[in-house]
């Protein structure tokens, strides 16, 4: 056991201590804090700078530590950062971009001012499940563990969410064998929860009945079970609208975190395509971004996922926004050319946290007046812009959106021009 003073944050928002023998990353501290703590580090980790400890006690807080509102934090890995005052918050994530960009030589003034999405408004979570003797654990995993944190309460989602956790914990309870573990996603629609249960639950009389009486007594838009979706019950097709269309997103669809996430996202890449009368929506899911143009505007929509597509093409057909064309492709292996993107006056670009690497080379050659990317990674958003920027690109503006409140990820949208 040792005792340190915190002198700053890390990106991950572990608190950073020195002693004689150099670094060490102390969780759920802050700046100021003085604490007791115990070095977790294996025996002959040569990474001398960069040990870990565990904190047992904080002897004297610092001016920015506040009480965390959840009685979860620290045990669960739901959150990092309930423990930190709200403007230390803001500066915090702020300087993650900061640093991103400043690592790539990126121009740091490009970065405006960050939109934060309250509280108890996240719509979709996946969850931990197992069926222990006293009953069934569900809720998010430890930090760094494989061990449940069984959930009575949680401030980041929306309350139908936490509602039906009991309920879920019941019937899971009479469809896993002792021992049996499964992943519960939860979605938050206009028409009711989507509920998919990632399990291999078998399909005999009894079960059957078990989750249709959970799917009516529940009041549930859809019910799916297996590792790859296979739904059971549709008592009321669930329902995401963009922009005044009407959606039935697959149960495994991408979605954003939040609709007040969600909401700003759309608004800054509506606000950055401007009047671009022909634009490419690239890694467009099930159209959140495409549908947020003008019914006039023409959009070619690019999907790798299926399901996806069908949801999109499904909605564009309902809606009769027919210069919407929807493209199934796999942008990872197989990116638009340069030749391909000549006719566009803008494209939007949403990549999963692993970015855009082999598309963004493509679009660096190309002609296309204005660029919107959307990221929910700071580093391989900043890696993908220096491709952009040494291609003629400028980097106009940094929009960061703060979606997931109180954990290290942070959402963005950048506009790049030629």
């Amino acid at each position: 056991m040792v005792e340190l003073h915190i002198e700053t944050l890390g990106a991950r928002g572990d608190g950073i201590a020195r002693d004689g023998d150099g670094t060490v990353y102390v969780p759920h501290t802050v700046p100021g804090d003085h604490v007791s703590a115990t070095l977790i580090d294996k025996p002959g980790n040569e990474r001398r700078e960069a040990r870990h400890a565990r904190l047992d006690r904080v002897l004297q807080p610092g001016p920015e530590r506040v009480e965390p509102p959840c009685p979860h934090f620290g045990d669960c890995g739901g959150c990092a950062m309930q423990h930190l005052a709200n403007d230390a918050y803001r500066r915090w994530k702020l300087e993650i971009l900061h640093q991103a960009l400043a690592r790539r030589g990126l121009d740091e003034n490009a970065i405006g001012e960050m939109i934060s999405v309250p509280p108890a408004s996240r719509r979709r979570a996946r969850f931990a499940a197992r069926r222990l003797r006293g009953g069934v654990h569900l809720g998010f995993n430890a930090p760094g563990s494989h061990n449940i944190v069984d959930l009575s309460i949680c401030h980041i989602l929306v309350p139908s969410i936490v509602a039906i956790l009991d309920d879920l914990r019941l019937l899971l309870a009479a469809l896993l064998p002792p021992g049996g573990k499964a992943d519960v996603q939860i979605t938050e629609t206009e028409t009711g929860l989507d509920i998919w249960l990632v399990a291999n639950i078998p399909h005999n009389a009894k079960n059957d009945m078990r989750l249709a009486e959970f799917a009516q007594t529940a009041d549930l838009a859809r019910l799916s079970t297996g590792t790859r979706p296979d739904i059971v019950m549709v008592p009321r097709a669930p329902r995401i609208t963009f922009n005044g269309v009407a959606i039935t997103p697959p149960p495994d669809g991408f979605l954003q975190a939040s609709l007040a996430g969600e909401r700003a996202l759309a608004g800054l890449v509506r606000g950055g395509v401007g009047d671009a009368g022909r634009v490419a929506d690239l890694y467009a899911g099930i159209g959140t971004f495409g549908f947020a143009m003008e019914a006039g505007v023409e959009v070619l929509a690019v999907e790798g996922a299926e399901a996806q597509v069908q949801a999109l093409i499904n909605a564009r057909n309902q809606a009769r926004r027919s210069r919407i064309e929807v493209q199934v492709r796999d942008l990872e292996r197989r990116p638009l050319s340069g030749e391909e993107l000549w006719s566009f006056d803008a494209v939007i670009f949403d990549p999963p946290r692993s970015g855009a690497r082999g598309q963004t080379a493509h679009l660096a050659t190309s002609p296309v007046p204005v660029l919107l990317a959307v990221s929910c990674n700071p580093s391989t958003f900043a890696r993908d812009a220096r491709t952009l920027v040494d291609g003629g690109y400028h980097l106009a503006s940094v929009t960061p959106v703060d979606q997931f409140p109180w954990s290290r990820h942070l959402e963005l949208v950048a506009k790049f021009q030629r």
